[in-house]
């Protein structure tokens, strides 16, 4: 009878399990459509508080690096957390936090007051991080570059609905696309809360140390210690400060460039969604069967390396469109990472290694502003069409070099001739 008992207990054990996947990308995406949806209005909203185009740009770098600092120091804490304390909690914690933060920005009158919401929005958000803990609790190492793609697709729907919604509603209001989102938001926390199982068993927790948690680079010493992956860290940080640089220059500079506004940028970027689904979704899969996570990664990188220096030297808004289609590989890079890096780490220290790896992203997140706004700034005065406009994207495509290179004097050292 215990026998029995003990069996069925497996079984309802594997069935949630098993069901937990379509519930975290479900949870995803839902996040992801709601961060889209600001993306197109941001600096725009920004823009109604200040007079000059070089303003804009340096008071949209100063949100994005409010948002950024606080995740960075955040991150780590919440993903030892989740260790700690199960990802479900964490996860809710940090949709109502997101829910929060969209409605505070949308009821803000002042630069101040949009600051202050980005500061707290970005110190409760790490679903990312306790999203990828999540996936790596319930796969096994040999499928996790999969499921990281399967999780990269939801982003990828997300910023297809999220972008083009935020678009259309940003012609409407600049505050209804907040005020969607953060209602977005807030359903994810019902569903969260009432349907969303949690990933972690209590056999594979460890205790919670402020001390640790408190230094944020702590959690980057750890994960630069991880067999087999600590020397990828450089090109984790270098790739994402490429990414995050782009994503903070893309709507100013079409719009200095090609005069584009939020409907034409909703557009585009659910362009870049629809790109990444479709790889990460549907031939991520196809390509690990052909070519090594290793090799991919170079691949990637060397495509978004071209893909960058296009996008700056482009000179038509059609053009933006064609690249992001050329660009198909270089979505395959961010899973094949983290399933490299997260087959490094034991099963107790998932969420502290997703965290480190979101707070190294988080990091480049506060960096990039930093740079992407002074580059803006200096070209905002240039007439529409020149080439100049394009100086953030240059730079991107310098990183992304820096990164490919190093990708590969790291593969090779370690005696990965498949790479």
């Amino acid at each position: 009878m215990p026998h029995g008992g003990q069996n069925k207990r497996l079984f309802r054990q594997r069935d949630s399990r098993s069901a937990a996947m379509p519930f975290i990308m479900l949870t995803v995406l839902i996040d992801m459509v709601a961060i889209g949806l600001i993306i197109p209005v941001l600096p725009s909203l920004v823009g109604g508080f200040t007079g000059s185009q070089a303003d804009q740009a340096f008071w949209y770098g100063v949100v994005v690096f409010s948002f950024g600092i606080a995740n960075f120091l955040a991150s780590p804490i919440l993903g030892a957390l989740s260790d700690a304390y199960g990802r479900r909690p964490l996860l809710l914690l940090g949709f109502c936090g997101l829910g929060l933060n969209f409605i505070a920005t949308g009821l803000a009158t002042a630069l101040w007051m949009l600051v202050a919401a980005r500061l707290v929005g970005g110190a409760l958000q790490a679903n990312a991080a306790v999203a990828n803990a999540y996936v790596a609790d319930i796969t096994p190492p040999e499928a996790r570059a999969r499921r990281f793609g399967m999780l990269g697709a939801m982003f990828g729907v997300g910023f297809i609905v999220g972008p083009m919604m935020g678009g259309l509603l940003g012609a409407i209001s600049l505050q209804l696309p907040f005020f969607v989102a953060g209602t977005l938001a807030m359903l994810n926390w019902l569903y969260g809360y009432f349907v969303l199982p949690e990933s972690l068993p209590e056999e594979r927790r460890r205790p919670f140390h402020w001390r640790a948690a408190l230094n944020p680079f702590a959690s980057l010493r750890a994960l630069s210690g991880l067999s087999g992956g600590g020397r990828l860290v450089a090109v984790v940080g270098l790739s994402g400060l490429a990414q995050f640089v782009v994503f903070t220059s893309w709507v100013l500079y079409t719009t200095f460039k090609f005069g584009w506004g939020p409907r034409e940028n909703g557009w585009s970027l659910a362009a870049v969604g629809i790109v990444s689904l479709v790889v990460q979704g549907f031939l991520l899969g196809r390509l690990l069967k052909l070519i090594s996570p290793y090799r991919l990664v170079l691949i990637g990188l060397a495509s978004s390396m071209l893909a960058h220096a296009a996008w700056g030297a482009a000179s038509q808004g059609w053009m933006m469109y064609a690249v992001v289609f050329l660009n198909l590989l270089s979505f395959t890079v961010t899973p094949s990472l983290q399933s490299i890096i997260s087959k490094a780490a034991d099963h107790s220290s998932q969420g502290r290694t997703m965290g480190a790896v979101s707070s190294l992203n988080s990091l480049t997140a506060v960096i990039a502003p930093l740079l992407s706004a002074p580059l803006l700034a200096m070209v905002s005065h240039l007439p529409r069409g020149d080439w100049r406009i394009g100086a953030p994207f240059y730079f991107c495509a310098l990183l992304q070099a820096a990164s490919l290179t190093l990708a590969f004097l790291h593969f090779r050292a370690v005696g990965r001739t498949d790479a």
